[in-house]
């Protein structure tokens, strides 16, 4: 019963008329010492620490340093709960002030800068760029070998696909025929070298032979004019050669280039029309359609191109026909008539066909072949 008493008397907390503790240090745990009780504790300077209840141990009470007697007593002092209505008030309290930081807190993160979705990645444009270059190289590169293997159906449009043969093989015989006409230029170049070099030597015998005094002159004036006529019909030939090398090299090859494209964007098509018709030959179901959809988008992009690219071709073939008579017309006109001028010893007709074209020749230096310009 005695310590039932003590017990009582020490777990006693003032509390005032409004749920707040009694912050008396003569009321709040008080307890008169008594030499009849050794083991007496004065907790007159023990305190609740209030910032304790917002830590992990909430409702401990924190006491000061031990000032009683030196003997422990026979039953130790439990520690006592706050009343509910001091807790309700200081959790009130704590969450009020939890909330005005988190307002301070938010203020500098008002100013931060937000990226909005729209702003794109270099490095995932690039993967993306990527990605889908590798899925069209694989489509087409499918498209090639079944067309090769005879597995895949091809679009093909028999008229431009004609045209585009003839000139590809018009190409090839162009080019042969510059290849002869830079051999026969080559030829004529050492024939005149030679010509020069025979002249030279005729008209050297003619000096030194009185009796063969004429003899050898005619034949030096024959070799020289050949020579000079040569000279002639050499630019016809490399005038000839530049224009025709330069409607295959420039010309022609520009409308090869857009022949190029063109059958890629067929290659494209195919691959992307054959992707499309699997797909509708399989079942339609949720997973399946939007697939379907997308596939029908691609397909008709590469149609557009497809067609785009035709019609390019075409109307590139049309302009290169005309073109190309245009310019064979006159340089074939122009290599008859230098040639046939050139072995009829006709000097004067040869030199008009020159002028007839508007070309005319340099001033030859010394031995080296005279080169032509036009005006």
């Amino acid at each position: 019963m005695a310590e039932e008493s003590h017990r009582s008397s020490a777990a006693e907390i003032s509390v005032t008329s409004n749920g707040e503790l009694d912050q008396n240090p003569e009321t709040v745990f008080q307890r008169d010492p008594s030499p009849s009780s050794p083991g007496a504790l004065n907790l007159s300077d023990s305190c609740v620490a209030s910032s304790n209840f917002a830590s992990t141990t909430e409702g401990i009470i924190e006491s000061g340093p031990f000032k009683g007697s030196a003997s422990l007593p026979s039953s130790p002092v439990a520690p006592v709960a706050p009343s509910s209505a001091v807790a309700s008030r200081l959790a009130r309290s704590m969450s009020d002030s939890q909330a005005d930081k988190g307002e301070t807190k938010a203020q500098p993160e008002s100013g931060a800068v937000v990226l909005s979705d729209d702003v794109k990645n270099p490095a995932m444009e690039k993967l993306d760029l990527v990605r889908k270059w590798s899925i069209n190289t694989y489509k087409c590169t499918r498209q090639i070998l079944s067309e090769k293997l005879g597995r895949g159906s091809r679009t093909v449009d028999m008229e431009l696909e004609a045209q585009i043969e003839i000139l590809r093989d018009n190409k090839r015989k162009y080019q042969h025929v510059i290849k002869l006409a830079q051999m026969l230029a080559n030829q004529l170049s050492q024939m005149m070298q030679t010509q020069r070099q025979l002249g030279d030597a005729f008209a050297d015998l003619s000096l030194k032979s009185p009796e063969l005094h004429e003899e050898f002159g005619y034949n030096a004036e024959t070799q020289k004019l050949l020579a000079k006529n040569g000279e002639t019909l050499m630019g016809a030939i490399t005038f000839f050669i530049s224009s025709v090398d330069t409607l295959v090299d420039k010309t022609i090859e520009d409308t090869m280039l857009n022949i190029k494209q063109y059958e890629f964007a067929r290659i494209e098509y195919d691959a992307y029309r054959t992707d499309l018709e699997e797909l509708n030959l399989g079942p339609r179901d949720a997973t399946t359609m939007p697939k379907i959809e997308q596939s029908q988008q691609q397909f008709q992009i590469h149609r557009e191109k497809y067609e785009r690219m035709r019609n390019d071709v075409s109307i590139k073939l049309k302009f290169l026909e005309e073109n190309k008579v245009k310019v064979l017309h006159n340089q074939l006109m122009l290599f008859h008539n230098a040639i046939a001028a050139y072995y009829a010893g006709n000097q004067e007709q040869l030199e008009q066909t020159l002028k007839q074209f508007h070309i005319k020749l340099k001033v030859p230096g010394g031995d080296n072949p005279s080169w032509l310009e036009e005006h």
